[in-house]
């Protein structure tokens, strides 16, 4: 399963020459993975699963109005890790979308009682594992 997030670069998500930030990315791809986990039904995710590894291969820029898609895809699921890979595509409105970022990044699944890593409970391993 995958999910997608659309919208434009913002003024907000760009540097003072009108490029993309290099934490848009991050932020774009954020909202695609909560797509994903709401259609999975795991609302409360966010609070539990803080990420432990981000790699992104910057590729092309994106400029302030460019439209942006971000679609976030499982990997893996482990124990109590979680591997999602990631695309960013974009460019100028009316013009074929050119991939600019491509990564992946790992969440963990805590106890927030204690803050550290624990199983994934089994029904959000369930959920989880009929998306990878």
């Amino acid at each position: 399963m995958q999910a997608t997030h659309r919208g434009r670069v913002e003024w907000i998500d760009t540097d003072s020459a009108g490029i993309h930030h290099n934490t848009a990315i991050a932020r774009y791809v954020e909202s695609a993975e909560a797509a994903l986990m709401r259609g999975l039904g795991l609302d409360a995710y966010f609070a539990s699963a803080p990420r432990v590894r981000y790699e992104v291969d910057f590729e092309a820029p994106l400029r302030f109005g460019d439209e942006v898609t971000a679609t976030v895809q499982v990997e893996r699921v482990g124990t109590s890790a979680l591997s999602l890979t990631f695309e960013v595509h974009g460019g100028p409105e009316g013009t074929a979308p050119v991939r600019v970022a491509r990564g992946r990044y790992v969440t963990v699944h805590i106890d927030r009682a204690t803050g550290t890593s624990s199983p994934w409970p089994d029904d959000w391993r369930a959920a989880l594992g009929a998306a990878d």
